[in-house]
């Protein structure tokens, strides 16, 4: 990974988050969890991620301001995934373009390493309804800016990483 701050894209279970860990490999590093247990299934995903990690690993679970939790944290921090994390801030009725312009002001702040993972989920048929077109094009913006703002970007397809910047 080239630079301080880098974003892995890809989609579902192509391999980004593993990724992701490889990049992080070096302690200390801190996983930083949007996701919430809101149900079995997702409890069983997010014990298979811890397991994934291992115990060297210290855990934040921040569903909604990881801009300010990114402050105060040493070492490496992996943040996974800001999908989750835009599905969280819609539910609430957060200001999206105002959270993601504090997280872009919070990353050229922080001294450390950070690798943010996220889904590209553009790539398929226009959704139906307008909450999944908004949600979409909504994902497809917050990309865009994080990547921006990002030094390295990588592409993850079937496990493999491209290299798009950096």
């Amino acid at each position: 990974m080239t630079g301080r701050v880098a974003l892995i894209l890809g989609g579902a279970r192509s391999g980004k988050t593993a990724r992701a860990l490889a990049l992080c490999a070096e302690p200390p590093h801190t996983y930083l969890a949007t996701a919430q247990a809101l149900d079995g299934e997702m409890e069983t995903r997010i014990a298979a991620h811890r397991a994934e990690r291992g115990p060297s690993w210290g855990v934040i679970e921040e569903p909604l301001d990881i801009a300010a939790a990114l402050r105060g944290v040493e070492g490496t921090v992996l943040v996974d995934c800001l999908t989750l994390w835009l599905s969280n801030l819609m539910h609430h009725e957060r200001d999206v373009e105002a959270e993601t312009t504090r997280l872009i002001a919070a990353l050229a702040d922080t001294s450390n390493r950070v690798v943010l993972v996220s889904n590209e989920i553009g790539l398929g048929l226009v959704p139906m309804e307008k909450l999944s077109r908004d949600f979409r094009d909504a994902q497809g913006l917050l990309n865009q800016r994080i990547a921006a703002a990002a030094d390295h970007v990588e592409f993850v397809v079937a496990g493999l990483p491209m290299v798009m910047k950096g």
